[in-house]
């Protein structure tokens, strides 16, 4: 039972935090960052925040200006989702999409990945 609220309470985190981080959070180093996912504890005392940031060069710079905007951003999530108690926010880099796009190069490389088939060629 108390996995299933800590899910739901993170994907409801999820859905405020991208758009408080699209509509209030003003810090340049922030840029172009994408929420992948947000993992709640059972206890909903600690919530990490998976991001994607879309230039790999300015991660650290990602990292830093979410990390320092993390009190406004708790407080915010725990007003909207109407928790008593905000969990605190790790952020954390996703590096599944790069994970798959390497797996899938290397397939390619090694031919078992058939080339994309183009619809006009039938």
């Amino acid at each position: 039972m108390k996995q299933e609220r800590a899910e739901r309470v993170g994907e409801a985190m999820r859905t405020e935090l991208a758009d408080l981080l699209e509509t209030s959070v003003k810090d340049p180093r922030v840029g172009f960052v994408s929420l992948t996912r947000v993992e709640v504890s059972r206890d909903l005392a600690q919530a990490k925040v998976y991001v994607s940031v879309l230039d790999a060069a300015h991660e650290v710079e990602s990292l830093a200006g979410l990390r320092s905007a993390a009190r406004f951003l708790r407080g915010e999530v725990a007003r909207r989702v109407q928790l008593r108690v905000a969990p605190q926010l790790v952020f954390l880099i996703d590096r599944g999409i790069q994970q798959s796009m390497a797996v899938q190069a290397l397939l390619k490389e090694a031919g078992a990945v058939p080339p994309p088939r183009d619809p006009g060629d039938e």
